[in-house]
């Protein structure tokens, strides 16, 4: 069993509209935009980064914003619910705010003991608040939500999965242990993680497998301290079999991929170097940041890339 996981690192998903999403998890969420740059691959898309103050690993959600992306079909082989943590206390005041801001899908429950708020991203994406009375992890107050109430990262993210049973293993590989179960649901977490401990299993053997477009998570990622821990895990990994992506430079982390029985896209990330890298803390995400591969394509991406602050 591997020791190197740490919990969720960062959840990366799928948008339509840059603005809108912008707007969602700034102003909605209040949560601070610590990088706008773009898809390595296509250099004509945005990846926007949100998280806390400094984007701490396990506090960010991070987009890939096509202008012309259909709205994805929501099954199994994928992520389902990305949830949040909040102080106890907060649901009445976030039902109310969410509401307010036109946000839909508003629904209170509860989940393995804990009182939890559901709502919808622009896109149709699940999302919860978690009430976490003791999550010690600094809040980013400057959006307009007081410490209080502001959400300090993630807390957990669902697995929909036809079939769990391999990639519950996958998951003891990778040292989780099971928990709990709450109706059919198996909540797997780490006992020393960073906050963002836990993975549930949503098992819906009758349910097809989903299609990858707006409001879909494209994968999700898993935080590791440094290169040298990302390469023990690429390794055991793949003396177990799975076929893992060598490692890549992502600017602000280092990545590795690979492709979970029940079809999920994981990543293992490293902590370092962080998005302070190449901007003060003071000012992260005000600027377009690109990888080094795509500077020559500056003029041409802030004329065709849409502004994100605008009215």
């Amino acid at each position: 069993m591997l020791n190197q996981i740490k919990g969720l690192h960062h959840v990366t998903s799928m948008a339509k509209d840059a603005r809108n999403n912008n707007q969602f998890f700034t102003k909605k969420l209040g949560l601070r935009r610590v990088k706008q740059t773009v898809n390595f691959d296509e250099p004509s898309v945005y990846h926007l980064y949100y998280g806390d103050e400094v984007g701490t690993p396990g506090s960010v959600m991070t987009y890939f914003p096509f202008p012309n992306i259909a709205r994805g079909r929501f099954g199994t082989g994928e992520v389902g619910v990305t949830a949040f943590s909040v102080p106890r206390g907060t649901l009445g005041f976030w039902a109310e705010r969410l509401a307010e801001q036109g946000v839909t899908g508003i629904s209170l429950d509860e989940s393995f003991g804990q009182a939890r708020l559901n709502f919808t991203g622009p896109e149709g994406d699940s999302f919860s608040l978690v009430e976490v009375p003791d999550d010690q992890r600094a809040a980013w107050t400057a959006g307009g939500i007081g410490a209080e109430e502001a959400i300090r990262g993630f807390h957990s993210a669902s697995l929909r999965l036809r079939d769990g049973g391999a990639t519950e293993e996958l998951l003891k590989f990778m040292g989780y242990e099971e928990v709990d179960s709450d109706n059919g649901v198996k909540r797997l977490g780490l006992a020393q993680g960073n906050g963002a401990d836990f993975i549930d299993i949503e098992t819906q053997p009758g349910v097809g497998f989903g299609q990858l477009g707006a409001g879909s998570v494209h994968h999700i990622a898993f935080a590791v301290e440094d290169r040298a821990n990302q390469l023990e895990v690429r390794k055991a990994l793949m003396d177990t079999g799975y076929q893992v992506t060598p490692v890549i430079d992502r600017d602000y982390f280092w990545a590795i991929y690979f492709r979970t029985p029940g079809g999920v896209l994981f990543e293992i990330a490293t902590n370092e170097p962080g998005f302070d890298r190449d901007e003060d803390t003071a000012h992260l995400g005000e600027a377009l940041k690109l990888p080094v591969q795509h500077e020559h394509l500056r003029q041409q991406l802030e004329h065709h890339l849409q502004p994100l602050d605008a009215a």
